[in-house]
């Protein structure tokens, strides 16, 4: 087919025309490629310059080498127990807390790498081939992922998105995306900077130290014992994928909140692990180990919940005001705060604490329903008619609606007794219920209260604090806020003071009440718990205070001086005031648990009073000692005073009729065990304090306030009271071998025992004494 001159003509001409333009295009193309090429080369580290210096203000500033070099994070302070345990935290806000990286498990290091940056050993904060990969997703509309590094999260975490530390310059009010493209100029060269000052591992330990989890919880540490009750070292590769997923978005993976979203996310991860080839070798074990569940063991950390809250609460205010003289904040300075308490000891002392307080609390409402009648009760056992009008007065509900109402108003009567929904304790777990104000302070107002505190006599370090057995329902702390009269516990020191006098445990006397005159008053003859002003039997000092006769130490009383009795037991320990008169030889000055186990591990320590203490030092976040804490000791009374009075205590359990007899056969054999039950007169305390070699610890029974009574003397008496609980407790403590607690035999004088305690050899010699005391007594009484 023949082609006509003129379209042939055509056909050339747009041949040329095209040509033409090719010609003038190609150049163009070419320079703008130049020119956007050039602008790249030089324009891009320009703006780098530029971001790193804060030119003119516009970008903000960067942290200096010194920060990159020193992050500063805020973090919580620790309390840790004796064997290593931790026992909560101080926070304000986040809490937080640090760890190493040998403190880190080999799965959660490797879930963590794989999971998000599984070339972190071969980049240098900078992954160029992930960008490639999210260019090529961006250009073909199909994500694959993100592009940061562990080394730029970590930037992220501790500068760019952290509010404390804004690095924002004038440019960010353009709006969100000029200030994510400067933000993320800022992580790029701040994860140059941790890389050129931070080993690989120190980055990973910094990185997942800074890492967001839900439930106000801020790093692996805080996150592992929250989520699985155990530390980072211990994860396994189930929980180590939980938590790697929560990285990406915590509320949302959290296993707590969304449980199968959670599931899912770790699945994903575990995937990811079997792909690598990491622990998870073939296709049936990833079907395995998907399948298996989260075994969560969520545990929200607070003040209310967990081991010794009542000594973490005591704690809190002495570190307070140490913190506060030191210039240091105790919340956020990542303190480490050793105590002497241990973790073992204080769990099974709150065990014994709760089995024995809900079957005594079940008898104590049952017998004052039998007797249609209230616990409170004056000290001639009538009923307080007006206790609760009283008592709600001291309420912060009162005072709130006071404040609104007015004091004589009626609305303030009826909110008073306007009934509202409102969750209250039980021992059967809490229950929802609708209370008045007055409905909730009768409910609460009838349960019995409790102490225990438990010490190395040898060492003063307090082994365990339970200040009561619900601290999110009663915060009054027993231990030390609390004091009560001690009853016959304070008996040991007027014994105390006779053996230091050279009376001997054998030494006898007459059971009988002697008569105290006082100015004004008439004459005073102090009862047995019976009743009666005593048998007119004979016996030794040590059978009198294995049986609580209240004639006998009244009469030491009386023989010593009310002065020196008061002298002696403060030289033993005993801090509170107090009153000498008569009444003391029944115990009736208020002291403290706290004061008391002191005193009597005066005793067990050969005469040395240590004063008890709970915190063996304080480091800082980067281990540095603080202070060391040691003990304050002194001399109270000679080696063989303090022997002679450990056979005293012995007699408890030794001497027929003892207090402390029908103990449990696990803490009798092969032990030698001391022990003093108190009740006081009016039935609201009872107490019992047990010493052996290594551990002396006192326990304390009573009403919220003095008002509260038991149904009777004999219900109240420490024997059934307070020592149960400590018998539980050194069951317990002996039935592990790894509590540290070991039996044993009282430290004997460094100079042997310079006295016999052969009381038929005794009796013998002094017998004519004895029989001329004895017709003193008749003409007195």
């Amino acid at each position: 087919m023949s082609t006509s001159p003129s379209s042939t003509g055509t056909i050339k001409s747009k041949v040329s025309k095209f040509l033409r333009v090719k010609k003038t295009w190609i150049p163009k193309a070419i320079k703008y490629i130049w020119i956007l090429f050039l602008c790249f080369i030089l324009g891009l580290p320009l703006y780098i310059l530029s971001v790193k210096v804060d030119l003119f203000g516009l970008f903000g500033g960067m942290p200096s080498l010194t920060e990159i070099e020193n992050p500063d994070n805020d973090l919580s302070s620790e309390i840790l127990s004796a064997d290593g345990v931790s026992l909560g935290r101080y926070h304000r806000g986040a809490n937080r807390s640090q760890v190493h990286f040998n403190e880190l498990s080999d799965d959660l290091v490797n879930t963590l790498l794989i999971s998000e940056d599984h070339r972190f050993y071969e980049h240098s904060g900078l992954d160029l081939p992930a960008y490639g990969r999210v260019l090529k997703g961006l250009l073909t509309f199909s994500p694959a992922g993100g592009g940061s590094t562990i080394t730029q999260q970590l930037a992220k975490n501790l500068y760019t998105l952290n509010p404390d530390k804004s690095l924002d310059g004038h440019l960010a009010i353009l709006g969100k995306y000029p200030k994510r493209i400067i933000q993320k100029t800022k992580e790029w060269i701040i994860s140059i900077k941790l890389e050129e000052n931070f080993t690989k591992e120190e980055i990973i330990a910094m990185y997942l130290n800074t890492a967001t989890f839900s439930s106000n919880t801020f790093g692996i540490k805080v996150a592992s014992e929250t989520y699985f009750d155990k530390g980072p070292d211990s994860l396994n590769i189930q929980e180590s994928a939980v938590l790697v997923g929560m990285l990406q978005a915590a509320t949302a993976f959290d296993p707590n909140r969304n449980p199968k979203s959670s599931l899912r996310k770790r699945n994903e991860v575990l995937n990811k692990l079997f792909r690598h080839g990491y622990k998870i070798k073939t296709l049936k074990e990833y079907d395995s180990v998907k399948a298996l569940p989260i075994e969560l063991k969520y545990s929200f950390q607070n003040q209310n919940e967990g081991l010794a809250t009542y000594f973490r609460t005591v704690l809190q205010n002495y570190l307070t005001k140490y913190c506060n003289d030191k210039g240091i904040d105790l919340y956020n300075s990542g303190l480490k705060i050793y105590t002497t308490i241990d973790s073992r000891l204080q769990k099974y002392a709150e065990e014994a604490v709760s089995e024995h307080m809900k079957d005594l609390q079940g008898k104590f409402f049952s017998e004052w329903k039998r007797r249609n009648r209230n616990p409170w009760v004056d000290e001639n056992g009538v009923e307080i008619k007006d206790f609760l009008q009283k008592r709600i007065k001291q309420s912060d509900a009162y005072k709130m609606y006071v404040e609104k109402y007015g004091e004589d108003s009626d609305s303030l009567k009826i909110m008073l007794k306007l009934k509202k929904p409102m969750t209250i304790f039980t021992w059967n777990g809490e229950r929802d219920t609708t209370f008045s104000s007055f409905d909730s302070l009768n409910y609460y107002k009838r349960f019995l209260q409790t102490g225990l505190m438990s010490m190395d006599p040898n060492t003063g370090h307090i082994k365990a604090w339970v200040g009561g057995f619900n601290h999110k329902y009663f915060k009054f702390d027993h231990v030390r806020q609390g004091k009560r009269q001690p009853g016959s516990t304070f008996k040991a020191f007027i014994y105390g003071l006779a053996i230091e006098n050279n009376y001997s445990p054998c030494h006898q006397m007459i059971d009988i009440s002697p008569q105290f005159s006082t100015p004004g008053q008439p004459d005073w003859y102090p009862m047995n718990s019976n009743g009666t002003r005593g048998s007119g039997k004979k016996m030794t000092i040590r059978q009198a205070m294995a049986q609580s006769v209240n004639a006998i130490s009244a009469q030491l009383m009386k023989d010593l001086g009310e002065e020196n009795v008061v002298e002696f037991a403060h030289r033993m320990g005993i801090e509170s005031h107090l009153d000498a008169v008569p009444s003391l030889c029944l115990g009736t000055s208020d002291v403290s648990l706290f004061e008391m186990v002191g005193a009597y591990s005066t005793f067990v320590n050969g005469g040395i009073n240590t004063q008890p203490f709970f915190i063996s030092r304080i480091e800082d976040k980067n281990g540095n000692v603080i202070e060391n804490f040691v003990p304050k000791t002194k001399q109270a009374i000679d080696e063989q005073t303090a022997f002679r009075m450990i056979y005293m205590l012995k007699g408890g359990v030794e001497e027929k009729g003892g207090s402390s007899r029908g103990l449990s056969p696990a803490i009798l054999q092969d032990n030698e065990v001391g022990g003093k039950t108190g009740t006081t007169n009016d039935a609201s305390d009872g107490w019992y304090m047990g010493v052996t070699h290594n551990l002396v610890t006192g326990v304390w029974v009573g009403g919220d306030e003095r008002g509260i009574h038991f149904p009777s003397w004999d219900f109240g008496q420490g024997t059934r009271t307070a020592r149960p609980i400590w018998d539980k407790y050194m069951v317990k403590t002996y039935a592990d071998p790894k509590s540290g607690v070991t039996k044993g035999y009282f430290k004997r004088p460094s100079n042997g025992v310079d006295v016999s305690f052969d009381c038929g050899k005794f009796t013998q010699v002094s017998d004519s004494v004895k029989v001329e005391d004895e017709e003193e007594w008749d003409i007195k009484n």
